[in-house]
């Protein structure tokens, strides 16, 4: 039964799986490699892209449903900015353990 998400809630959330493990982990190579966060929410439309058209493929859903679309890439983009984010500061404690200290899992900060 389609809904505002243009296809059935189940297979929206299931494709949602499948595509939310493909946004975290495009927000960790990004971090990995140092590349600024805005790329994630680029990716994270590409992505919502995507997940519009395998619900439209595999599952009979609209494919030009704007609300479904814009659900399913706001999530993958925010995915993929907090994979970015936990995985920055991993990096930055890591590589700069004399300088910075754990600030929660989101930031960190000058040692005293």
């Amino acid at each position: 039964m389609p809904t505002a998400l243009g296809a059935s809630v189940a297979s929206f959330m299931g494709l949602g799986l499948l595509f939310g493990a493909a946004a975290l982990a495009t927000g960790r190579v990004l971090a990995l490699n140092w590349r600024p966060a805005w790329q994630g929410i680029a990716y994270g439309l590409l992505l919502g892209l995507g997940h519009r058209f395998l619900l439209y493929a595999l599952f009979g859903g609209a494919l030009l449903s704007a609300s479904g679309y814009a659900l399913a890439a706001l999530l993958l983009a925010l995915l993929a900015l907090l994979a970015h984010r936990l995985t920055e500061v991993r990096l930055m404690l890591r590589q700069y353990p004399w300088l910075y200290e754990a600030a929660g899992p989101f930031a960190w900060r000058l040692k005293r």
